[in-house]
């Protein structure tokens, strides 16, 4: 490759994309490059494209001046496929696109729309996508084409390669085929009629060659994602069905798919599972075979070592201490489309288990929450793993597979394999009726001898799998770096000489994701390994396996949770080995807007992440480490003197009214626009709260005492406006005492507060200082519960909880307590609701939707709204925040739509906001509906 000019080639993108959706600066260059491998390279330039026309403009920019090019969806690949040191287009929101076409049934969708995704709006049609990953929940289909993932249901006839119907690609050359489109294919035919002409000579030859050709068919037959998919060669006949299928496992190396087109699957509502415990792997594996032959959805083996790694998780069937050194478990599920046909395929696969043979019989359960736990202990095993492994370490997690009816034997060689090689605490677990098999282990790259131990080991493993059972050393994580050494060692020289032939046809210049796939290099693999190095025992268990990342409400603002803690860990890495590095000093001074600063600091990634990392709590505390002798004592001034604080916030909110009512709504929002981004001042908004009353003591009344405890922000923050809405004490007096309830007014209210405000700045002294004496002046030897209108300081004070204070949020009080004593009529126009960042950490979510279904006949939980991110005040100072947060509000929610509730009165100031409806309460719906 001739040298690049990657400053002109920057100054050439900006040409046609906007500055901010470029970046070549240390801190974004490393974060956007990072994916969920173990191989680390850090592109020059990384461009965020928002459409085929953006793709078409780079990719031809790049050609111009031989700058090699790697595609990016979600980086949750873990073979090193979606890495490079030269530039690095990721997929903007542009490409998320959905359409279903019932008649045929048929996914037509963008490269960026989540697979996860995908699936819940297919399920009204009682329809799915064939392949489900894992990582599905956060993996992008894009990267779910483009490796060709499979999972655990889909085997091989439902992974993206048979159940393709079309797609729309682009070539290196900037030729767009669109294989759904008639006009598109015969255009294609006659500008590219040498190309096509290329694949059917190869065809040609490998038909002509038995021994290949019956080589390729037999690899097929069981999974297999090493090297290219050289069998659409002989499956199909016409070149360009050829090339469409080459493209599914091509991991980007020979096209761009800018829309994927699945032949969808039926979703079954009907399912059971079972989980089966065996004496020893022997027993589990035949039994395996003989359920090959059933009509058995899923089989998942697990071996004793997986077993103890997610023991401790809620919902394991066994007591695993009592398990022997060789047991083993299947996880088995079946499906169907009705309740009498499940009967029938449970029926048929219990008669292929003899359950003399197991431990605890088998026994499925049509739970549906207890077979999802079956589930989460069994897709926890890969980052139960991670998590236990050294500081400093990585983990690597290999698939293989092998013949099916050989499975014990193999799996055995495997694990003594892995013993001798010092992986003891390795764990094997996998797609047991395709023979597919993961093995993950920890691995320290930090010296020559590690290195040399991980290359011998996997020099064995592919004697192993290739040598001795002529396996797939690849079954479905595609080959990328970390197996291209090993594509002939596999094929052969014949097969892998056409699959050289194949790259060389499509992508001559070799631009795109050059060395993945296919690489001279036999060391390849052992080369640009990511370094690990401990930050924090809050965040060193992180694998960077991305699965937080859509649940982030800065994720394409500025950095995810992912990658947050890859900048931590590369800063770390300079300040102990290049303290002068002149990008370290940057990659510092950036961290604090990109990684501090824009942090909602919501938590929310703690819930989806496998080992429950919070990278919230991480960034407070930075914060708090930050925060020097000054603003500790003004931070405790403050905690001291908290009726000040309150009443300088009415007055400011007063202030900035009256200012409103001079200038109009519009000067306002516009004139404070400009002073937040010059002087960090807080931005207007027409959804801006008046200054709240002070909270009105309750009229005498009957029932049992309950503290109802307004939050400072409720304290400051009354109705916006043009909101007549009466103040929070007042209706929550009036439906408790519909409950029988008498609501306690807490004496020095203004006083009080539960510290949240303070903890989210890094000041966890005077937070603790507020929520102890917010216990010592409520609390009492018989206590009565205390309902906090916010949910943010209901969970905060349920930690301060004990036998003299009783926490309780306003949500559960009112459907636990409240409606089952009320008559509530349900509201004919449909309502929207915001599950705050706290309900949803403490599992109140679901008692939001049917709170509010109790009161309404149509309920709208916008998806894909996960934090508002307005973050305490952050919605004030930090506007983009908030804004990036609640970017599709509004238009997913329908006209007709006019009142959303939630828990938390600054998320409501960010909701009514960004949607242009009112958002306030719950209260006020409940109060409503039981007039």
């Amino acid at each position: 490759m001739p040298q690049v000019d990657y400053a002109a080639l920057t100054q050439s993108f900006a040409s046609f994309i906007p500055s901010e959706r470029i970046y070549t600066d240390p801190l974004r260059t490393l974060a956007y490059g990072t994916d969920a491998s173990f191989y680390r390279l850090t592109p020059k330039i990384v461009v965020v494209a928002e459409s085929e026309a953006e793709v078409l403009g780079l990719v031809a920019q790049c050609r111009g001046q031989g700058a090699p090019v790697t595609f990016r969806a979600a980086g949750t690949s873990l073979s090193g496929q979606a890495v490079t040191d030269s530039v690095l287009i990721v997929l903007g929101e542009g490409f998320g696109g959905f359409a279903y076409d019932e008649d045929a049934q048929v996914a037509r969708l963008g490269p960026a729309i989540v697979g996860g995704e995908a699936n819940r709006r297919l399920l009204p049609f009682q329809r799915k996508i064939g392949p489900d990953p894992a990582s599905i929940a956060t993996a992008k289909i894009g990267g779910i084409a483009a490796n060709n993932a499979s999972g655990m249901c889909c085997g091989v006839g439902q992974n993206s390669y048979h159940t393709l119907a079309s797609l729309r690609l682009v070539l290196a050359d900037g030729a767009v085929l669109d294989t759904a489109d008639p006009g598109s294919i015969a255009r294609f035919r006659t500008t590219h009629g040498a190309l096509l002409d290329g694949l059917a000579a190869l065809s040609a030859d490998i038909r002509a060659d038995e021994k290949l050709a019956a080589r390729i068919t037999e690899k097929y037959r069981r999974k297999n994602t090493t090297g290219y998919a050289i069998n659409a060669l002989i499956d199909f006949s016409d070149p360009v069905d050829m090339l469409t299928h080459l493209m599914i496992g091509s991991e980007g190396t020979l096209g761009f798919l800018s829309r994927v087109d699945y032949r969808t699957v039926p979703e079954y509502a009907d399912k059971a599972s079972a989980f089966v415990v065996f004496a020893d792997l022997e027993k589990a594996c035949r039994a395996v075979t003989a359920l090959k032959n059933t009509p058995v959805e899923a089989v998942e083996l697990l071996d004793r070592a997986s077993l103890e790694s997610v023991k401790s998780k809620k919902g394991m069937p066994v007591d695993v201490d009592t398990l022997g050194p060789d047991a083993s478990a299947l996880l088995i599920e079946a499906r169907a489309p009705d309740a009498e046909e499940l009967g029938k395929r449970i029926a048929l696969i219990l008669e292929a288990i003899d359950a003399s043979s197991t431990l605890n019989g088998v026994v499925f359960s049509h739970d549906p929450q207890e077979t999802a736990r079956y589930w989460d202990m069994r897709k926890g095993t890969f980052p139960a793993v991670g998590g236990k492994r050294p500081a400093g370490t990585t983990v690597i997690i290999e698939d293989v597979a092998f013949p099916v009816e050989r499975l014990a034997e193999a799996t055995m060689d495997l694990r003594a394999l892995m013993n001798a090689h010092g992986y003891t605490q390795a764990i094997i677990f996998g797609h047991a009726l395709e023979g597919n098999l993961h093995f993950v282990f920890a691995q320290g790259f930090d010296s020559p001898d590690e290195v040399k131990r991980y290359a011998n080991f996997m020099e064995a493993v592919a004697e192993l799998v290739v040598g001795k059972y002529d396996g797939s050393l690849k079954a479905e994580h595609g080959t990328g770096r970390n197996m291209a050494p090993f594509v002939e060692r596999e094929w052969g020289k014949a097969a892998t000489d056409v699959m050289r032939r194949v790259k060389k046809l499509l992508d001559p210049q070799n631009l795109f994701n050059p060395g993945v796939v296919l690489n001279d290099d036999a060391e390849v693999h052992l080369k640009n390994l990511k370094p690990m190095p401990a930050v924090t025992p809050l965040i060193d268990a992180c694998i960077e396996c991305g699965f937080c990342e859509p649940q982030c409400p800065s994720k394409g603002l500025t950095l995810s949770p992912r990658q947050r803690i890859t900048s931590s860990r590369e800063i770390r890495r300079l300040r102990c080995d290049a303290p002068d590095a002149p990008e370290l000093a940057a990659m510092e001074k950036d961290y604090l807007y990109f990684g501090d600063t824009t942090c909602a600091a919501c938590s929310l990634c703690s819930t989806v992440c496998p080992l429950e990392i919070d990278v919230g709590r991480y960034t407070r505390s930075l914060r708090a480490q930050r925060r020097g002798p000054v603003a500790k004592l003004a931070a405790y001034t403050a905690a001291r003197n908290f009726g000040a604080v309150t009443k300088t916030g009415r007055a400011g909110l007063a202030l900035g009214a009256a200012a409103e009512g001079v200038v109009g709504t519009t000067v306002m929002t516009t004139m404070s626009g400009l002073a937040n981004k010059v002087l960090g001042t807080p931005r207007w908004s027409q959804a801006m709260p008046r200054p709240a009353p002070v909270t009105p003591a309750p009229a005498p009344a009957e029932g049992a005492p309950v503290v109802f405890f307004e939050s400072c922000s409720s304290r400051m923050m009354g109705p916006a406006k043009e909101d007549a809405s009466e103040p929070l004490a007042v209706v929550a007096a009036r439906v408790f005492g519909r409950a029988g309830f008498k609501l306690v007014t807490p004496e020095g209210l203004e006083e009080l507060c539960c510290g949240q405000l303070f903890d989210t700045k890094g000041f966890p002294d005077a937070a603790d200082l507020k929520a102890r004496e917010l216990v010592e002046r409520l609390g009492s030897a018989n206590p009565i519960p205390v309902i906090f209108d916010a949910s943010p300081c209901a969970t905060r004070m349920k930690a301060f909880s004990g036998p003299h204070f009783q926490a309780m949020d306003l949500l559960q009080f009112l459907r636990e307590k409240v409606a089952p004593r009320l008559t509530l009529s349900k509201a004919k126009e449909p309502i929207a609701v915001h599950a705050t960042c706290t309900l949803r950490k403490a599992g109140l979510a679901p008692a939001l939707m049917e709170l509010a279904g109790m009161c309404a006949e149509q309920v709208i939980a916008p998806p894909g709204v996960t934090c508002c991110g307005f973050a305490g005040d952050k919605g004030f100072y930090t506007p983009e925040l908030n804004d990036h947060a609640l970017r599709h509000l509004s238009e997913a929610l329908p006209e007709a739509c006019h009142e959303g509730y939630s828990t938390n009165r600054t998320c409501e100031i960010g909701l009514s906001s960004h949607s242009g409806r009112r958002y306030r309460s719950i209260l006020h719906l409940v109060d409503e509906a039981s007039r």
